[in-house]
């Protein structure tokens, strides 16, 4: 393949590429896994003192597995440990592994254990699509107050064309999550039980990345004896 000067000066290739040298310059995809909570705090408390700190690490670690068994994916762990990470920590790390989706792990819990099945979320910048979302992303927001819109360039811009950036991206980013969330949940099919079939949305503040599309599964209910 032959890369043409485009300035009208010239009709010479300036640069000559091979297939294979084309192929040779793909990197994988970028998976970032973000085990929820983690050290002082254990997050939801469920059967038999079950932490969801421990539960949301093994599942993390099982799709870690995953991932890098499939060509073409690598993941990132974002939390490989029993330690505290701030929701600004978990984002920054994604960004600075060039994460190209985030997906952050965590496990439900209920004042009783008739509540199960899993859910998967994306962010909303427009209110939440169900009570239910708006309560949990109001807990797990509580956990850390640090937010951003990611690693998007802003710098030296007029106030206007960040407004309208920003948008632009996260706009983009929420409908790549949407469409990724609807494939995830139709690829579960009957391994887990699924609470919602859609793909709820609420402010959660560690999905605000402008530039990573991004979600977060509520993998089951820690409280429900099946689930757990």
């Amino acid at each position: 393949i032959d890369f043409y000067d485009e300035s009208g000066t010239s009709n010479q290739p300036v640069v000559r590429k091979t297939s294979e040298e084309i192929n040779n310059t793909k990197r994988d995809i970028v998976v970032a896994i973000s085990a929820g909570h983690g050290g002082e705090d254990p997050g939801a408390v469920g059967i038999n003192r079950l932490q969801e700190k421990r539960v949301t690490l093994a599942i993390s670690r099982e799709i870690e597995k995953q991932i890098n068994n499939t060509p073409g994916y690598r993941a990132v762990m974002v939390r490989d440990g029993d330690y505290g990470m701030t929701l600004g920590q978990r984002t920054r790390i994604a960004h600075q592994n060039s994460a190209d989706f985030f997906i952050a792990i965590h496990a439900d819990s209920y004042k009783t254990s008739a509540a199960r099945g899993t859910t998967i979320y994306a962010l909303s910048q427009r209110g939440a699509t169900s009570q239910q979302a708006r309560l949990l992303a109001e807990k797990e927001n509580a956990a850390d107050l640090i937010g951003g819109v990611g690693s998007v360039k802003l710098a030296g811009m007029d106030e206007d064309l960040r407004s309208v950036l920003i948008d632009l991206s996260m706009t983009a980013s929420i409908a790549a999550s949407l469409e990724a969330g609807d494939k995830i949940i139709s690829a579960l099919g009957n391994v887990p039980r699924m609470r919602r079939t859609n793909v709820e949305q609420a402010n959660f503040v560690v999905l605000r990345s402008a530039d990573i599309p991004s979600l977060l599964v509520e993998s089951g209910y820690i409280t429900n004896p099946t689930d757990a």
